[in-house]
């Protein structure tokens, strides 16, 4: 098995950086950085290689690290697995709710409602940060911060829902991550938890009718030869993690640890800056290749928004707890 294979290299690395003492700056480390999805061309993949970049050159080349693309280390589980335990040390990723539930804060659907909120909010000093960052900690992971793409829509085959009634009888992969498939169930499609992986196969075969939850780049550049439609529902804003295991990190001096968050910090600035332009340049070229994109109308996206936050959010406040749901009700968007 593939993930297998490069894995006993991943760990060899791993016990390269495990073994050495952080003591002073000249130390020389390689790092293993990954993401679940993306190709080298792709704007995360472009991200890995600047993140990567950043820490060799400041490093003066003692820090070195070895990037790896979407399916080259294994699935969306299996890596964020594998951050865990140490044995990948950095990772862009859409974390995982397996072993905390309160990384379910993160894909809270209709949480910010338009790009400058959700630009505020996700932001260095938003009040987003203040929520996730010690649930990473307990999680043994250093949080550097987001790696945002744009708001999420319904992607399908053979027609679009602009309504719960529409929507009916739509099956729709999601992201195997609460609160998104309970999101979709919600706004009336038929919810199926599917691996990255997997997505384009199960389009192509019929098991389902679409992708849910992605920004446009997605759902055109991947599986854009299945796919008719993009509704933008902007039922959940698209937003990554750069985050390294934490022990890796505690065991650096303080100068190193720098170079890694500095170099992170140029990634998120860069990225705050290029997220909205990237999504609508996507957006453009997919209308251009024939995709039909459509945005709901203000009632229509309205009768989602009360639907999902009446059925959705108190589902959440079960797993998350009430104090991170009364964070959220205080600073969440209101709908105009």
């Amino acid at each position: 098995m593939k993930f297998t294979r490069v894995l006993s290299f991943a760990m060899g690395v791993a016990l390269v950086v495990s073994a050495l003492p952080a003591t002073a700056s000249d130390q020389k480390y390689k790092f293993v950085l990954t993401s679940e999805a993306g190709d080298r061309d792709s704007p995360m993949g472009k991200a890995m290689q600047a993140w990567a970049a950043g820490i060799k050159e400041a490093s003066d080349g003692r820090m070195k690290v070895n990037v790896f693309y979407q399916g080259e280390l294994g699935g969306q589980q299996e890596l964020f697995d594998q951050l865990v335990k140490g044995n990948i040390h950095m990772m862009i990723t859409w974390p995982q709710t397996s072993y905390d539930e309160r990384v379910g804060v993160n894909y809270i659907p209709y949480l910010v409602l338009d790009w400058d909120d959700a630009i505020k909010s996700y932001g260095k000093d938003g009040w987003l940060r203040k929520v996730v960052e010690p649930v990473y900690t307990d999680l043994g992971l250093h949080y550097f911060g987001p790696f945002p793409e744009g708001f999420g829509g319904i992607a399908t085959k053979g027609r679009q829902a602009l309504s719960y009634e529409e929507a009916q009888g739509l099956k729709v992969r999601s992201q195997p991550i609460f609160p998104l498939p309970q999101t979709v169930q919600a706004m009336g499609f038929q919810a199926v938890p599917i691996d990255w992986a997997e997505v384009y196969t199960s389009i192509q075969t019929g098991v389902v009718n679409g992708d849910s939850s992605n920004v446009i780049y997605w759902d055109y550049k991947y599986f854009g030869d299945q796919l008719d439609y993009f509704v933008q529902s902007s039922h959940n804003f698209s937003s990554y993690a750069l985050l390294m295991n934490g022990e890796t990190w505690e065991g650096m001096d303080d100068e190193d640890r720098a170079i890694i968050a500095n170099a992170a910090q140029l990634v998120i600035d860069q990225q705050f800056v290029d997220a909205k332009v990237e999504d609508d340049k996507w957006i453009a070229a997919a209308q251009a290749d024939g995709m039909t994109y459509t945005v709901p109308t203000a009632a229509q996206k309205l009768a989602w928004i009360q639907r999902v936050r009446d059925e959705v959010w108190p589902q959440i406040e079960e797993k998350l707890g009430k104090a991170i749901m009364d964070t959220v009700r205080a600073n969440a968007s209101e709908p105009q």
